[in-house]
């Protein structure tokens, strides 16, 4: 169990959602932020980051925002990261969608959040042709994504209102997942012909990636050996990402001839290594880079390497976020109406709560669910200090576990039988 949740919590990492960074004082913090690497004019100079600074890599200098937004306009792709759950990371982004949008209406949005079977959802969005609720469930947001749609949903009302198009950059996850165990061999000819095969040799990237993984909380047992064979799992998994990301987004930006805005996790972005690096190579578009750095609470500024990205802003912590993690995930079984529990949680609301793997769906608030997105858009509506009881059944006897969306707090799970 150690082993399968380490290896879940450090995918999660790696795919991009470690990096709404945070560090401490100047001492101590996290590693990643300071390392000696990408443009090397850079990669050995240091900046001291406060909540609300917005430095310059190319001068090393603080600049208004307004000057960042005139300073990108040669530039066909902007990158800005996020860590997934923090709203004011997508306030920002949406900020800067709509200064470049005020700069040159020729602009479009690229998305790690939906693979690209689901490029044709995103173009009636954009034609204005589809409501929130038909969206979420055509697209099937909930399945492809684990983060609550309010995080976005200000980003895609203004593509909408605006009818900019929006692409998906991503492919379905069970390819990632096969290249993660069997490389990209073994894909099939038609997985290969949309996923390109992984550089897996860039020294300074590998490094970055490994000193996120030796930074994380992992078993003793999952060091030495262990440790080499999950971090080079895991690294093709995140090279095969970034390639495929970038390759569908140079793809999109010479059909469309505009800008493009690309929305993905900071870890696929910093140092300029990951999707913008392996775009630049394919197409040498000109590009510039956006990265948040988080200040903990009482941390008055961060030194992070001045090579982080080609714009490196400050941002105070936000405390808990503002729309909850379940945490729980489920599966379809064969033969069965009800959704099934698919692992014991280990994050979100729902950790520590007593729902276990095979737990079988009976009801939710009285309701019963056969489809996993319609589950979890119910979930999706819940905030802080409310409750959803569930019925389960389990080993043959029914039982109510009522979740409760309170920060650090199990939720109650009084036993009922019937």
């Amino acid at each position: 169990m150690m082993i399968k949740k380490t290896a879940i919590v450090l995918a999660a990492l790696l795919c991009g959602g470690f990096l709404f960074v945070r560090a401490g004082q100047e001492s101590g913090g996290d590693k990643s932020l300071a390392l000696k690497i990408g443009d090397p004019r850079f990669k050995d100079k240091l900046l001291d980051l406060a909540p609300d600074d917005l430095f310059s890599a190319e001068t090393g200098k603080q600049l208004p925002f307004a000057e960042m937004i005139r300073n990108m306009k040669p530039a066909e792709i902007v990158y800005v990261g996020e860590t997934h759950n923090s709203l004011p990371m997508h306030d920002l982004q949406l900020k800067i969608i709509q200064a470049l949008y005020e700069q040159d209406r020729n602009l479009c949005l690229g998305l790690e959040m939906s693979p690209v079977t689901r490029q044709d959802v995103l173009s009636k969005w954009s034609l204005a042709i589809l409501s929130r609720e038909d969206f979420l469930r055509e697209s099937q947001w909930y399945v492809d994504w684990n983060f609550n749609f309010g995080f976005y949903e200000k980003i895609f009302a203004f593509a909408k209102a605006n009818k900019i198009p929006v692409y998906a950059l991503n492919v379905p996850r069970e390819i990632i997942t096969r290249i993660r165990m069997s490389g990209w061999d073994g894909l099939t000819p038609e997985e290969k012909a949309i996923v390109p095969k992984p550089d897996l040799t860039n020294e300074e990237h590998r490094l970055l990636i490994r000193t996120i993984l030796e930074s994380s909380e992992i078993p003793h047992e999952m060091k030495g050996a262990g440790m080499d064979m999950m971090f080079e799992g895991l690294y093709r998994a995140q090279v095969a990402w970034d390639e495929v990301m970038a390759a569908n987004a140079v793809e999109a930006v010479r059909k469309e001839r505009k800008r493009m805005v690309v929305l993905a996790g900071s870890g696929h972005l910093i140092y300029n290594l990951g999707i913008n690096m392996r775009a630049f190579q394919r197409s040498k578009l000109p590009f510039k880079t956006v990265i948040c750095a988080v200040v903990t609470e009482g941390g008055k500024r961060i030194r992070v390497s001045r090579s982080l990205g080609d714009y490196i802003f400050g941002m105070a912590e936000e405390g808990k976020s503002v729309y909850p993690s379940v945490g729980l995930a489920f599966k379809k079984v064969g033969g069965l109406d009800n959704l099934v529990i698919e692992s014991k949680p280990i994050d979100g609301v729902a950790e520590g709560s007593d729902f276990d793997k095979g737990d079988v769906v009976l009801s939710v608030d009285g309701r019963a669910f056969t489809d996993i997105n319609e589950l979890r858009i119910y979930l999706a509506k819940f905030k802080w200090d409310d409750e959803v009881k569930f019925r389960l059944l389990r080993a043959g006897q029914e039982k109510e576990v009522v979740l409760k969306f309170k920060p650090d707090a199990p939720a109650a799970a009084p036993d009922s039988k019937k």
